[in-house]
């Protein structure tokens, strides 16, 4: 089953899109953008980026997360944190597989 791209509106105005596995499961969630064109912009660089392996791995507090960058060094979406370096791997792997040709799934604002 494909992925998906869902774009949903915050409650304090901004829009986001969570990158969803073919089982539905988030597995990279972008930053908030004040416009919904931005957002999808963002969906574009991340199916770009995602043929591409992740630019950055940062640990915090002993768990290990990813994020993916845009060329120009900007953070285009996050994943949950990882107990592991395994666990964020997964995840690479899980975006290189979902994101090319992930479907869009405009949620109703």
């Amino acid at each position: 089953m494909a992925g998906k791209f869902e774009i949903s509106k915050r409650a304090h105005g901004e829009f986001r899109f969570n990158l969803k596995a073919g089982n539905w499961q988030v597995i990279l969630t972008s930053e908030g953008y004040s416009t919904k064109s931005s957002d999808t912009g963002g969906i574009g660089a991340q199916e770009q980026q995602g043929r591409r392996p992740p630019r950055t791995q940062d640990r915090q507090q002993r768990q290990v997360f990813l994020n993916l960058t845009a060329t120009n060094g900007q953070v285009i979406g996050c994943s949950r944190m990882n107990a592991d370096e395994g666990g964020r791997d997964n995840g690479i792997a899980s975006v290189k597989a979902n994101a090319p040709d992930a479907t869009v799934d405009d949620q109703p604002t």
